[in-house]
C-alpha cells in the first residue's frame, strides 16, 4: 500500500506518494555531490558553458524518471551525459553538412596551414566512431573504471578494453600525422 502524502511543490500544494518523495530526496541527494562536476565535465566537452549546465541537468531529469532501475547513479548519469553530447555533436555535423550545401560549398575564410596549432585532443576524439568515442568518454574523461564502462555500456570488459586500444590507436596515427 502506498501512502499519500501532501508535498510543498514550485507553485504549491501537491499530493504525492511516498516513493516519490523518497526518489525526490535520493536524486536531490545526487544532484547535490555530482552535478557541478558533471556540468563542468560537459561544458569542456561541448566548449559551451550554458549548453553543459543544460545537458547535465537533462541527464538529471532522466534519473529522476529512471531512478529504481539506475544502480550506478553516478555512472549512469556520465553515460547518458555523454550520449547527449554524441547527439549534440552529430546534431552539429548535420548542420554544417546543410549550410555547406546551402552557401554551395563556398568557403569564404582561409583556413591554417599548420593544422598542429587547431587540431587538438578534443578533435581527436570527434574524429573517432561512436563505438570508440563514447568508451573514451567515459574511461578517459570521466574517469569511470573499465569495468564500470563495460557494465553501463553492457559489453564485456575485453571490449571495451580493445575500444580503448583501438581509440588510443587510431588518436595517436591522427595526431601523428602533424608532425
Amino acid at each position: 500500500m502506498t501512502t499519500m502524502t501532501a508535498v510543498v511543490l514550485r507553485g504549491g500544494v501537491g499530493v504525492a506518494t511516498r516513493d516519490r518523495v523518497d526518489v525526490e530526496a535520493a536524486v536531490r541527494e545526487v544532484y547535490d555531490v555530482h552535478y557541478g562536476r558533471l556540468a563542468g565535465w560537459t561544458a569542456r566537452l561541448v566548449g559551451d558553458h550554458d549548453l553543459g549546465h543544460d545537458l547535465a541537468t537533462e541527464a538529471f531529469l532522466k534519473l529522476f524518471r529512471d531512478f529504481a532501475r539506475v544502480d550506478d547513479p553516478r555512472a549512469w548519469l556520465y553515460t547518458v551525459t555523454a550520449n547527449l553530447v554524441r547527439d549534440h555533436w552529430r546534431k552539429r555535423g548535420r548542420e554544417s553538412v546543410a549550410y555547406t550545401r546551402h552557401e554551395g560549398g563556398r568557403d569564404d575564410f582561409t583556413p591554417d596551414p599548420d593544422l598542429a596549432t587547431t587540431l587538438t585532443v578534443r578533435d581527436a576524439v570527434l574524429e573517432l566512431p561512436d563505438r570508440l568515442r563514447v568508451v573514451v568518454l567515459l574511461h578517459y574523461f570521466a574517469d569511470l573504471p573499465v569495468a564500470t564502462v563495460a557494465r553501463q555500456l553492457e559489453k564485456s570488459e575485453g571490449t571495451v578494453k580493445r575500444d580503448l586500444f583501438d581509440a588510443r590507436q587510431r588518436m595517436a596515427k591522427t595526431l601523428g600525422e602533424l608532425r
